[in-house]
């Protein structure tokens, strides 16, 4: 039998209530290498809960996150970045005074390797590291198609280039899952185009796992491979796009019905 691969990200039973009232219930999936996934559901579904679940942000209440077979249950967001989550907000947030490459760098704390002495008095080692990071950020900036505004400030950006450059932000955690909470919201037709593209670039060079929280069901549909559904924090439906486009209980839940 061919060898099965592991799934880069697992959940279990994953669930969260508020006050007695399940936000996120009995919640399961898993994300295999390289993977596109989509997340959707109508508003109040339960999307953004699920995300703040897979980060660190919350803590369930019951079931498990694994990444690569290491349960994350107990650890602090921080400690999910490091494993290997990475994620964006609904709500933009970058540092807006500082440069675009800067915000970029300021992810890339797994390639600081000097101490506060190098940094203080501006050693070899600091310059070498310093170098090697700026680099790393120019060719996330590339890929990103931001390269031509790095050392102008966040703030000035375009909406759609400010969605770009937090991805980028995001890729410069050397990621094993990137975790995308609606990227398109508010952007014109353009800007979505656009967008799409990149994700589709940062996928095939990097072949890492992404899952895509979207209330458009239609966005979702034309970019990933497999689609999971939930409302009301439990999951309706789960297939190909297809398979989701066929299934009237999507429908209804996206109708209101």
């Amino acid at each position: 039998m061919p060898e099965q691969k592991m799934p880069v990200l697992e959940t279990r039973k994953l669930g969260i209530s508020f006050g007695g009232l399940k936000a996120v219930s009995d919640f399961n999936i898993k994300i295999f290498p390289g993977e596109l996934v989509g997340l959707i559901g109508p508003n109040g579904a339960g999307k953004t809960s699920v995300f703040n679940l897979l980060t660190g942000v919350y803590p369930p209440t019951e079931g498990t996150v694994i990444l690569d077979g290491k349960p994350l249950n107990g650890k602090k967001t921080y400690q999910f970045v490091e494993a290997g989550v990475a994620r964006t907000f609904q709500n933009i947030r970058l540092f807006k005074q500082m440069s675009v490459i800067e915000n970029v760098k300021a992810a890339c704390t797994k390639d600081i390797e000097y101490g506060l002495f190098a940094a203080t008095f501006r050693t070899p080692k600091f310059w070498k590291a310093e170098k090697a990071v700026t680099e790393k950020a120019m060719r996330l900036l590339e890929i990103c198609g931001l390269a031509d505004v790095s050392e102008l400030p966040a703030a000035s950006l375009p909406y759609g280039r400010q969605r770009k450059l937090e991805i980028a932000r995001a890729l410069a955690t050397d990621m094993k899952i990137l975790l995308l909470d609606e990227p398109a919201a508010g952007m014109n037709p353009t800007e979505t185009a656009e967008l799409l593209a990149c994700i589709q670039t940062i996928r095939e060079q990097f072949g890492i796992a992404i899952l895509l929280i979207e209330h458009d069901m239609s966005l979702v549909m034309n970019i990933c491979e497999r689609i999971q559904v939930i409302d009301y924090g439990q999951t309706i439906a789960s297939g190909t796009p297809s398979e989701i486009a066929a299934n009237k209980r999507v429908i209804a839940a996206y109708l209101g019905e």
